[in-house]
């Protein structure tokens, strides 16, 4: 077997680059991020909560990013109320048995969602049907919508309140980004909620 070459890990890594300088040079993205912070400290305040969903890799951020929130990002403070719709393998599996797998999140949504509570779909595509159906779901429900997606947004971009659309088509790129953004997010929000800490 030839050896991995050292120019080709360059490559990749030029390439996660280059994504996050085209998320740096585009203003009307860094705003919606700054829409999407505020729309999370407003329900947090209001005494409500963050409920996170996605597929595969996206599944993994959903659940890395409700930790965040929960535990801490940077400073020690009172948790923060959020879900990730992907970890419990009973509840995924029922729903997936009894009603199939594009209601996972919708069925979730429906026993644990209230008014003014915010989902973050996760989608590289923004085609995902289960994520598209949950935030038709949280449109009856009275939940904000915020959406992390890929360069065209696909069919999320017309039904999130803030869809945060990663200037890429490349899987492992948006992902990437994604994991940054939502990074962003916790930062801004414990900042915002926890200024003496």
């Amino acid at each position: 077997m030839a050896p991995v070459s050292v120019t080709a890990i360059a490559s990749d890594i030029r390439e996660s680059i280059a994504v996050k300088e085209a998320l740096l040079a585009d203003p009307d993205l860094l705003q919606r991020v700054a829409r999407a912070v505020d729309h999370l400290v407003d329900a947090y305040r209001a005494g409500n909560k963050a409920l996170l969903a996605g597929n595969g890799g996206s599944a993994a951020d959903a659940q890395h990013l409700a930790g965040e929130l929960v535990s801490r990002f940077y400073v020690d403070r009172p948790g923060l109320p959020a879900l990730a719709l992907t970890t419990d393998t009973s509840v995924l599996t029922a729903i997936g048995n009894d009603y199939g797998y594009e209601r996972l999140f919708v069925r979730q949504l429906e026993a644990n969602a209230r008014p003014g509570d915010v989902f973050i779909g996760l989608s590289t595509s923004g085609n995902s049907a289960n994520v598209l159906a949950a935030l038709d779901r949280c449109s009856d429900i009275g939940v904000t919508r915020i959406g992390l997606t890929g360069a065209s947004g696909g069919r999320m971009a017309e039904r999130c309140d803030v869809c945060i659309r990663v200037p890429s088509t490349s899987t492992p790129r948006i992902q990437e980004a994604h994991i940054l953004l939502g990074h962003i997010l916790c930062r801004h929000i414990e900042a915002a909620l926890f200024p003496d800490h």
